[in-house]
C-alpha cells in the first residue's frame, strides 16, 4: 500500500511531465505508423503473355563475321500488366533477358548463358503489329508505341486495379554463332522486366514459342527490319528488288552526305 501511494503522489506531483511523456509516445506511435503505411501503399505489377504476337524469330542477315554466318534475333510480346498493388504507379521502361545458346566453358558462357543477356531498349516497328481474321484485319495496339492503323493509344500510368495490354518489340544487335535464345523443344525462356516511375522493378519468367521468320511476317511485314531501315542496309531477299532507279537515288544521297 505505501508503494501505491507513493506512486500516486508521484503522479500528481508530476502531471505535466507525464502529459509531456504521453504526448511523445503518441507522437512516435503516428510516426512509425505513418512509415509501415507508407511502406504497404506501392505497386505491384503482374505480367501476363497474351496468344498473338508473342515470340522469338532468330534469322541470317546475310553477312559473316569470322566464318560464321550473322543473323539478328527479334522478340515480339504482347503483354497484359496489371497494378495489383495498393499505389498507383506508371511504367517507365519494359525490358527483356534470355539465355544465349552458348558451349561451356568461357567467360561469355558464364556471363549470358548462366547469366542473362539483357535487351534494355525497345526498337520502333516500322508497322503495326496484325493478324488476318477472315476478310477483317485485327491490329494489336502497342504499350509504349503510337499505332497507325488504329486509334490505340498507349496506357502506361495504372491506378489501382487497373490493366493494360500491348505489343513490345525488340530486336538484338546483329549478332553470330551461339549468341540467341537457347532453344527447348520449340521455346525459349525470357524473363520481362518492368520498371515504374517509383523507381522498382517487376520481373517475371515466362516460355515463348520460337518461330520461323515467315510465320513472323504474318503478324508484322516488316518484323526484323527496324536496324536495317536506320542503318540504310538491306536484307539479302530484299536486295533482288531494288530498282536501278533506287540505286541510283542512294549513290546521289551517298554523294550530297559526303
Amino acid at each position: 500500500m505505501d508503494i501505491v501511494s507513493s506512486f500516486l503522489s508521484w503522479m500528481n506531483a508530476n502531471q505535466g511531465v507525464l502529459t509531456f511523456l504521453i504526448f511523445l509516445v503518441t507522437v512516435l506511435l503516428g510516426w512509425v505508423s505513418g512509415i509501415f503505411s507508407a511502406l504497404r501503399r506501392r505497386p505491384k505489377l503482374k505480367v501476363s503473355l497474351i496468344d498473338g504476337p508473342t515470340f522469338s524469330c532468330t534469322y541470317n542477315t546475310g553477312a559473316e563475321h569470322n566464318g560464321f554466318d550473322a543473323h539478328r534475333t527479334g522478340i515480339a510480346l504482347y503483354l497484359h500488366v496489371t497494378n495489383y498493388g495498393s499505389a498507383p504507379t506508371s511504367i517507365t521502361a519494359v525490358e527483356i533477358g534470355y539465355h544465349w545458346h552458348l558451349r561451356p566453358v568461357s567467360k561469355s558462357w558464364w556471363k549470358y548463358r548462366v547469366g542473362w543477356f539483357w535487351l534494355t531498349q525497345q526498337s520502333v516497328a516500322l508497322v503495326d503489329f496484325q493478324a488476318a481474321i477472315g476478310r477483317s484485319t485485327k491490329v494489336y495496339p502497342f504499350l509504349t508505341q503510337i499505332n497507325h492503323l488504329s486509334d490505340a493509344r498507349p496506357k502506361t500510368y495504372l491506378r489501382i486495379g487497373e490493366a493494360t495490354n500491348g505489343v513490345v518489340y525488340f530486336e538484338q544487335q546483329e549478332s553470330w554463332g551461339g549468341c540467341f535464345p537457347t532453344p527447348k523443344h520449340g521455346h525459349t525462356t525470357i524473363k520481362v522486366r518492368l520498371r515504374d516511375a517509383h523507381g522498382r522493378q517487376h520481373t517475371s519468367k515466362h516460355r515463348i514459342p520460337i518461330i520461323e521468320r515467315v510465320d513472323a511476317l504474318k503478324y508484322n511485314p516488316r518484323f526484323g527490319e527496324t536496324h536495317q531501315e536506320i542503318g540504310g542496309q538491306f536484307l539479302p531477299y530484299e536486295e533482288s528488288e531494288i530498282t536501278t532507279e533506287q540505286i541510283d537515288q542512294l549513290e546521289n544521297k551517298d554523294e550530297v552526305s559526303t
